[in-house]
C-alpha cells in the first residue's frame, strides 16, 4: 500500500479517535465506576467488535445493510435492547469487583469484555461507518482489498486503543481519587447505569438513517 495512503488514513484515524463518540464514553465511564483495569478489558472488547466489522466490510457483508434497510434497524434495535439490559444489570447487580476472589474477578472480566464486544457489533453504525471511510483509502488497481482492509483496521484499531487508553488512565484516576466504600461504588454504578441508558436512546433515535 502506498505509504501517503497510510499516512493519510493514520491522520483521519486520529482525528475520529479523539473525537468524542459512544466508545469513548462507555470506556470512560466503565473506567471511573469500576477502574482502569475494567476500563481497559472493555476496550479490548470494542477494539475486537471493531475488527469484527472490518472482517464482514471485508467479506462484503455491510453492504447488507444499504441493501436490506429492515437488517440495519433490526440490528440497532437488538443494540439497544442489549444495552438497556446493561443498563438495568448496572443499577440492580452489585460492586463486581467488591470481592478479593480471583476466580469472581476473572469471570467479571470475562463480562466486561463480552459487554464491550456486543455494544459494538450490535451498533449498525459501526458498520456504515467503514463502509463509507475505508472505500476512500482502497486501491483496486493493487487488488487484495480484503487484505487493504484488514491493514487499514489494523492501523485504526492501535490509534484508537492508544487515545482510548490515555482516556482510560485519566478517568480511572477518578475512582482512585474518590473511591471512599461502598457509597462511592454505589453511586458509580447508577452513573454506568446512565451511560448505557443514554447510548441506548441514542442508538435508538439519533440511529436512524
Amino acid at each position: 500500500m502506498d505509504i501517503q495512503v497510510i499516512f493519510l488514513f493514520s491522520a483521519a484515524s486520529l482525528a475520529l479517535a479523539v473525537t468524542p463518540g459512544p466508545d469513548m464514553i462507555l470506556v470512560a465511564a466503565r473506567s471511573a465506576a469500576q477502574g482502569r483495569t475494567a476500563g481497559f478489558v472493555t476496550q479490548c472488547g470494542v477494539s475486537a467488535g471493531s475488527a469484527f466489522h472490518a472482517i464482514i466490510l471485508a467479506l462484503g457483508l455491510s453492504q447488507l445493510f444499504l441493501a436490506v434497510p429492515y437488517a440495519y434497524d433490526l440490528v440497532r434495535y437488538l443494540g439497544a435492547a442489549y444495552l438497556l439490559y446493561l443498563a438495568w444489570q448496572a443499577f440492580t447487580a452489585r460492586d463486581s469487583f467488591s470481592s478479593k476472589s480471583s476466580s469472581t474477578k476473572r469471570h467479571s472480566l470475562l463480562v466486561i469484555f463480552r459487554q464491550g464486544f456486543f455494544s459494538n457489533v450490535l451498533n449498525p453504525k459501526v458498520a456504515l461507518f467503514y463502509l463509507a471511510l475505508f472505500p476512500q483509502f482502497l486501491n483496486p488497481e493493487t487488488g487484495f482489498i480484503a487484505f487493504q482492509i484488514m491493514v487499514l483496521a489494523g492501523i485504526f484499531l492501535i490509534i484508537d486503543f492508544g487515545v482510548h487508553g490515555v482516556v482510560i488512565w485519566l478517568s480511572g484516576s477518578l475512582r482512585s481519587f474518590a473511591n471512599s466504600g461502598v457509597g462511592f461504588a454505589k453511586w458509580s454504578r447508577y452513573f454506568l447505569g446512565l451511560i448505557f441508558g443514554g447510548l441506548a436512546a441514542r442508538l435508538i433515535f439519533a440511529g436512524q438513517r
